[in-house]
């Protein structure tokens, strides 16, 4: 159990009850379980982003805010250097760094990407969420499953697709990839 996962799911569940709403209804209306909403409330598990990208559009508060607790102040423009974008520790297989947290009112959230690799044979492990996502291969290949269909993504390929698709990544030949994400 982290530090981070407990702040974060202390503002959710801060936000949540402010908003009048139980475990349940949020669950509901992010596509998961009042048990999962739960453990991510106390910090116990880790939050998918696709989960913090729909609590922040239910709860009608920005990533920045539900990630670091300070609102993002930016509005002209926003510049963040290499290898200083938040860490969004979300998922053991992806490691995600925000790129624009600290722009105000934003219409997208960009992400750095990094996949590590898995047996190619190992399973996809899918999500699902609200909006739409590009996704631009920097380095390195993965394979992105999106309902039943995989992709082969190679360096200087890219795809968008509707983030309401069961869809997930791994990274293939052994090797990490890493992509540049957009979700709107």
């Amino acid at each position: 159990m982290s530090a981070v996962n407990q702040e974060i799911g202390a503002r959710i569940k801060g936000i949540r009850e402010l908003s009048d709403l139980s475990i349940s209804e949020l669950a509901k209306k992010v596509n998961t379980t009042a048990e999962k909403l739960s453990a991510y409330e106390s910090g116990e598990t880790d939050i998918p982003v696709s989960i913090l990208h729909d609590i922040s559009t239910e709860l009608n508060i920005g990533m920045t805010e539900l990630l670091t607790g300070e609102e993002a102040k930016l509005s002209t423009f926003s510049v963040v250097r290499r290898d200083k974008g938040v860490g969004v520790d979300r998922r053991v297989a992806y490691d995600y760094k925000a790129l624009a947290y600290n722009f105000s009112q934003r219409k997208m959230d960009p992400y750095l990407i990094t996949i590590e690799p898995k047996p190619d044979d190992a399973p996809f492990s899918l999500n699902t969420h609200g909006g739409q996502e590009f996704h631009y291969c920097l380095e390195g290949s993965f394979g992105i499953q999106i309902e039943k269909h995989e992709i082969i993504i190679e360096a200087g390929d890219a795809i968008y697709f509707n983030s309401a698709c069961p869809h997930g990544m791994k990274a293939l030949n052994g090797k990490p990839a890493r992509e540049l994400v957009i979700i709107v």
